[in-house]
């Protein structure tokens, strides 16, 4: 919930997502499908709260979250509800950006939403107190990390790094941008994109999801195990007409 690049690339687009938790979190389910009121889901699912933080309706539309809105926040639990059922509470719709604008967080922690919603991209921002959201640019690249673990010297510093590995991978594929997701940075394991700050908060997975016109391919992979699984989501036809 902690690092998320957003990449378009010739016909594809590809999100990704670094899940940086407390060690002591329990282990989370490998991402699977899950039948919802307005369709399938492909997620994982986190153990501890039964929600998550990177999700794909089969009509093509994506809700992942970050920790944190537009800075960082000191949490005061206990919270109505928790956000990565939030999160599912917005993918299962046909509308999640406008869910965002309607539903209530009253009582919710901070969060960042990044939802691609019929082809459009959004950010979105709950502070605890107002919505934040913006319209961004599907044709560009974006990269996103949590206010709650990187000061902005260090989230600026991830943007670079960013577009320098863009330069050289113009059109990169679902294995290239795992290698980006653990392997960049500058040797500082508490602040490289494979996060580690003494065994405490640390990196556990990466989800990466190719989406292409009808079809998408979404990679989890355990860090700790070192194992990794691809499941597909056909979209369905009225995703594809939409």
């Amino acid at each position: 919930m902690c690092t998320v690049t957003f990449i378009p690339a010739g016909e594809k687009i590809f999100i990704s997502s670094n899940r940086d938790e407390k060690k002591a979190r329990s282990q989370a389910l490998v991402s699977s499908h899950y039948a919802m009121k307005t369709g399938k889901v492909l997620f994982p699912k986190d153990t501890d709260g039964g929600g998550t933080w990177f999700a794909l309706h089969e009509n093509g539309n994506v809700v992942v979250f970050l920790n944190g809105g537009r800075v960082n926040h000191i949490s005061m639990p206990p919270y109505r509800k928790s956000r990565g059922l939030i999160l599912l509470d917005l993918v299962d719709s046909q509308t999640p950006f406008a869910d965002f604008l309607s539903i209530d967080l009253n009582n919710i922690e901070p969060f960042t939403a990044i939802i691609w919603d019929d082809k459009r991209l959004f950010e979105c921002c709950w502070d605890g107190f107002e919505k934040y959201h913006g319209q961004l640019q599907p044709l560009q690249p974006h990269i996103w990390s949590s206010v709650t673990l990187y000061e902005e010297k260090i989230r600026s510093k991830r943007k670079k790094w960013f577009t320098d590995w863009l330069r050289e991978n113009p059109l990169p594929s679902t294995d290239a941008i795992l290698h980006f997701h653990q392997f960049t940075g500058e040797g500082d394991s508490r602040n490289d994109l494979l996060m580690n700050r003494d065994e405490l908060v640390g990196t556990v997975s990466i989800t990466s999801l190719e989406l292409t016109e009808k079809t998408g391919f979404l990679t989890y992979l355990d860090i700790k195990s070192r194992q990794s699984w691809l499941h597909r989501m056909p979209f369905t036809k009225t995703a594809v007409e939409k």
